[in-house]
């Protein structure tokens, strides 16, 4: 058996940990869209079996000509395609957005602890402060964009409060989001070491520029779970799918006879599937198996962040020169 990986591992929480019991193709329940889309299927299962009973009971020819099937099945196409392709699109910049943020914590906090104003006791309280509060933007940037308002309690989540400065309040309740408010503590810091001489005005100005890169970051994930598909284009994609399903058992009842029914349900599960993983992947940031992990990724940086700067305050920061 493989050894155990602890939990200093680097991307411990956001690499993958178990291997897949089961090929991909047998998979029905964890990570698939098939508990969405199983309504619409069943429902276009029976109602291809009853045009095809009353076709071939009934003495009803119900067939019609399957000339315009493929020109329907071009259309349906091009729409699902640019209905994935734009989900998708948004689910990997809100991946791209996660790294760069994360990068520039990373960025900031190395350069507090080799550059910042550390001379005195003090000074290296407040330099644990400000990277423990870059760290707390992560987690305050996760719970914001799941709409999750206000500190929690420290028994809820003490991983996240004891990254906070203390007595903070937040002002969510007024419309201020609390990643902001924390950018002001690292901006204070940034000018702290600016007037006190350890960071020129060229050092300085590329520390808030890297701030303003974590909040324009934060700004367009904000953009992607804010701005859903426009409903106008969910309705019409909602009524082609549904039109060409219930015309697709006439077209082909007269040369399928009752195989039209599970060519129906397979074509309605491919349709529906790819409706599906579209809409499940639209706004990333959720609790969805298939959202980009952020939690994982969040806890990944503290473990990062916080041993390099229990190094730091022992002195130890020569080992990673």
């Amino acid at each position: 058996m493989p050894a155990r990986r602890v939990e200093s591992f680097p991307w411990f929480h956001s690499s993958r940990q178990k291997p897949r019991r089961w090929p991909l193709a047998l998979r029905f329940i964890k990570g698939s869209v098939h508990a969405n889309i199983i309504g619409p299927i069943v429902f276009y299962t029976l109602f291809t079996t009853l045009v095809v009973y009353i076709d071939q009971h009934l003495n009803v020819n119900l067939g019609v000509p399957s000339t315009v099937t493929p020109s329907l099945s071009i259309v349906v196409g091009l729409l699902l395609v640019f209905r994935n392709s734009s989900s998708y699109e948004r689910f990997w910049g809100g991946r791209q957005d996660v790294s760069h943020i994360v990068s520039s914590v990373r960025n900031l906090s190395r350069y507090f602890m080799l550059c910042g104003p550390n001379e005195s006791d003090e000074d290296r309280q407040d330099t644990e402060k400000v990277v423990k509060t870059l760290v707390a933007m992560l987690f305050a940037m996760r719970s914001s964009l799941r709409e999750d308002w206000g500190i929690p309690d420290r028994e809820e989540e003490p991983e996240y409060t004891d990254l906070l400065p203390r007595g903070i309040q937040g002002h969510e309740n007024w419309g201020v989001a609390l990643p902001l408010e924390l950018a002001f503590f690292v901006e204070k810091y940034i000018r702290k070491g600016h007037k006190r001489g350890n960071f020129q005005a060229p050092q300085a100005s590329m520390l808030t520029s890297q701030l303003n890169s974590i909040i324009d970051g934060y700004g367009h994930m904000e953009t992607i779970m804010l701005t859903p598909i426009p409903v106008c284009y969910q309705i019409h994609m909602k009524q082609v799918l549904s039109l060409y399903c219930l015309f697709l058992p006439f077209s082909i009842v007269d040369d399928w006879s009752w195989v039209s029914v599970p060519m129906v349900a397979l074509i309605a599960f491919t349709l529906y599937g790819i409706e599906g993983i579209g809409q499940e992947i639209e706004n990333p940031f959720g609790l969805d198996r298939n959202d980009i992990k952020m939690d994982n990724i969040v806890r990944d940086a503290r473990q990062e962040i916080t041993t390099l700067l229990e190094c730091w305050k022992q002195g130890k920061e020569e080992h990673f020169l």
